[in-house]
């Protein structure tokens, strides 16, 4: 009995051992798979996450080149064609007679680094000039010349559009391979810089009353190209081979905005070029346009050339400026004065003479921010004259 009871106690002892190992097996497998749960369910999560954000990124890169591609081929069907032939802006001019005289031999009126000005006439009887332009350098790539020639037909364009009694309209421009043919009317006294002359060779008598309105009227387009225009138009080359002079001496501004409109046109700097802008166009402001201005004024106050070499002496000062103010501070303003000005003058001009050299000093000052604004000037030099 004994050892029957020490039999079943030792298999119930082997049985209780079994089921207690395998119990704490599967406890411990419970709690490996428990502890493994987290880990897993961390690795699953950030998958989701890194999905979500590759598709964001994926989507917004897609929308981001969706975008582009729609915009570029906007640009591409707005952008300005290269037009063919004559360009039209005066009903008095046909396509067809200004290409016959443009084929034509022209009488020709001056010449520049960057091209030539010519006379012609058209079969209607009608009188242009006609200036020709090289705005491209030779071995430029085509792509940048196709580039430029719509730039350049975007911008004559907008000079076309303006309207005002002292600029040269521009009539008509035909585009060829390599230049631009521009159109204007032709003014059959010059310009001021062949006026001028005729005065120092005695060919020609210019009293303060004419002089006068030139100055009001230069000062007049520069007025409208500042103020009137939207965007704001700056000349970038005021000298008096640009300003044109009609059969009652009223003043016409040339070749306003051209020299920004073509970067290869002729930038050698003058007299003309105020101090700002010798070393960096980029700083050029309407008030550079003034300094100019104030040059012209001086030469119909003085009837010298800013580029005598008169200005270039210590007496001078070394520029028209200088000399100006100088006299003007020694009070001795009226030996600035043109002799054949004082010959011809009349009572009281000599006044408005000495008021009108003040102004010019004023706009010849080195500092652009002293030179007095295109609108200011139209009022001070009408207070001169009834215009």
């Amino acid at each position: 009995m004994l050892l029957l009871f020490l039999l079943s106690l030792h298999h119930t002892t082997v049985e209780c051992q079994g089921r207690l190992s395998k119990q704490n097996s599967s406890e411990s497998e419970s709690d490996s798979e428990a502890a493994s749960m987290p880990s897993q369910y961390k690795d699953d999560l950030r998958k989701i996450v890194i999905s979500i954000v590759l598709g964001a990124v994926s989507g917004l890169v897609g929308s981001l080149l969706f975008a582009l591609i729609v915009r570029c081929f906007v640009q591409y069907l707005n952008r300005t064609p290269i037009l063919k032939g004559p360009v039209i802006f005066s009903p008095k001019i046909a396509p067809k007679t200004l290409q016959s005289a443009l084929a034509k031999e022209n009488h020709l009126l001056g010449s520049s680094l960057n091209g030539k000005c010519y006379r012609t006439v058209l079969d209607n009887g009608l009188t242009i000039a006609v200036k020709r332009l090289t705005p491209f350098e030779s071995g430029s790539p085509v792509s940048r010349k196709k580039r430029a020639k719509r730039e350049i037909q975007k911008e004559l364009e907008v000079l076309a559009s303006l309207r005002h009694r002292n600029l040269m309209s521009l009539r008509a421009y035909v585009r060829e391979p390599d230049r631009f043919s521009l159109v204007y009317d032709y003014v059959a006294k010059g310009s001021l810089a062949d006026a001028m002359n005729r005065v120092k060779e005695n060919e020609l008598q210019l009293g303060w009353e004419v002089r006068l309105r030139i100055a009001v009227g230069v000062v007049k387009g520069l007025q409208y190209l500042h103020f009137t225009c939207v965007p704001q138009i700056l000349h970038y080359n005021m000298k008096p081979s640009n300003v044109m002079l009609d059969s009652e001496f009223e003043p016409r501004l040339a070749d306003y905005g051209l020299l920004k409109l073509l970067p290869n046109l002729d930038r050698a700097t003058s007299p003309y070029t105020p101090p700002e802008c010798f070393h960096n166009c980029s700083r050029y402001t309407d008030k550079s346009d003034i300094f100019s201005f104030g040059m012209i004024l001086g030469v119909l106050l003085t009837g010298r050339d800013p580029g005598d070499a008169f200005f270039g002496e210590a007496v001078s000062g070394g520029s028209m400026g200088c000399w100006l103010r100088q006299l003007q501070q020694a009070g001795d303003a009226k030996e600035a004065l043109d002799k054949s000005l004082m010959a011809i003058g009349e009572e009281g001009d000599e006044d408005d003479m000495l008021m009108a050299v003040r102004v010019a000093a004023a706009c010849l000052s080195d500092m652009p921010a002293d030179r007095p604004s295109s609108d200011e000037l139209v009022h001070m030099l009408t207070q001169l004259h009834s215009f």
